[in-house]
């Protein structure tokens, strides 16, 4: 389905949503077992913020007020996953910076990977995604591109996006438009790539991934991964018309809509909806914070 057809559909559901009201953010609540977690770490909470895009389209005050509701949850972790801006110019980078003042924070860490739109036009510019991670670390951030941190006693990896020139061999999309050559940069391990983090994991620690694009899961890098992914990227299609799947996602597999996906053995992928859009339309289709309650689990699989 081309944007022709996707803005019909959503100026349609548009319509019929405004008869109910204007789509607010939802919080959505849910278990997050994890093997070898510490019994000091059962209950504590991490709350995943996604595709935020802050630019033209989205209202910073918006993004504000989602965001002091975040931080009244007073999670324990944060993990942000990706497209903090729709870059179109350095204004981003400046909005980007006043709105992340009021960003929720975790009390033991706060954790944070890139997507494809913070790696700027045509998802290539090295020198934007270190701008964009340069705001994120200032708001109190660790920004995982390919590297692996314990932090709070979890085990944390962030990948680069898939879509970008940082992913590595198995990168998803060609180069389109100008290319920025990927220079090494103080924010990413210039010697590492998606495949080589992973391989990184300890297995015997508590795990959790943050990979923007869900599509990487189908990728053959996850052997012995196991733990929880959480990525973004699709914004739950935006618009689901009723008892139909969404008409656009932009993921090659069509299965990666939004929520939790069993995706290998003791491994969970949850993909979150996403506070921020390109087009403004959501119909049947909340943004979401997502609140998870860490428990114990036990392997098996």
């Amino acid at each position: 389905m081309n944007r022709r057809r996707f803005l019909a559909i959503g100026a349609g559901a548009a319509a019929a949503a405004a008869a109910v009201g204007v789509y607010a953010w939802q919080i959505e609540r849910r278990p997050m077992p994890l093997e070898n977690l510490p019994p000091s770490l059962e209950g504590t909470t991490l709350l995943q913020v996604s595709d935020v895009h802050v630019g033209p389209r989205v209202s910073s005050d918006y993004l504000m007020r989602a965001f002091e509701t975040g931080r009244a949850l007073a999670p324990d972790f944060v993990a942000f996953t990706g497209d903090f801006v729709s870059y179109r110019s350095p204004h981003e980078i400046t909005e980007l910076a006043r709105v992340l003042r009021v960003a929720p924070r975790g009390r033991l860490a706060t954790v944070a990977s890139l997507g494809n739109h913070d790696y700027g036009r045509n998802w290539r510019s090295i020198s934007v995604a270190d701008e964009v991670s340069r705001v994120a670390t200032d708001a109190g951030m660790v920004v995982l591109r390919n590297d692996v941190r314990t932090l709070g006693g979890l085990q944390f990896a962030g990948l680069a996006d898939f879509w970008s020139p940082e992913f590595g061999p198995h990168h998803g999309m060609p180069p389109t438009g100008a290319l920025v050559a990927p220079n090494p940069s103080r924010f990413a391990r210039a010697d590492t790539d998606a495949s080589d983090a992973l391989r990184l994991l300890a297995a015997d620690a508590p795990t959790i991934v943050l990979s923007h694009n869900p599509d990487v899961q189908d990728l053959p890098i996850w052997n012995g991964v196991r733990g929880w992914v959480l990525a973004g990227h699709t914004h739950g299609g935006q618009v689901k018309p009723p008892f139909l799947p969404p008409p656009v996602l932009p993921v090659k597999n069509k299965r990666y809509t939004a929520g939790a996906f069993d995706v290998g053995p003791g491994r969970t992928m949850y993909i979150n909806r996403g506070l921020g859009f390109l087009v403004q339309v959501r119909f049947d289709v909340r943004p979401e914070l997502t609140l998870f309650t860490l428990t114990r689990a036990t392997a098996n699989g």
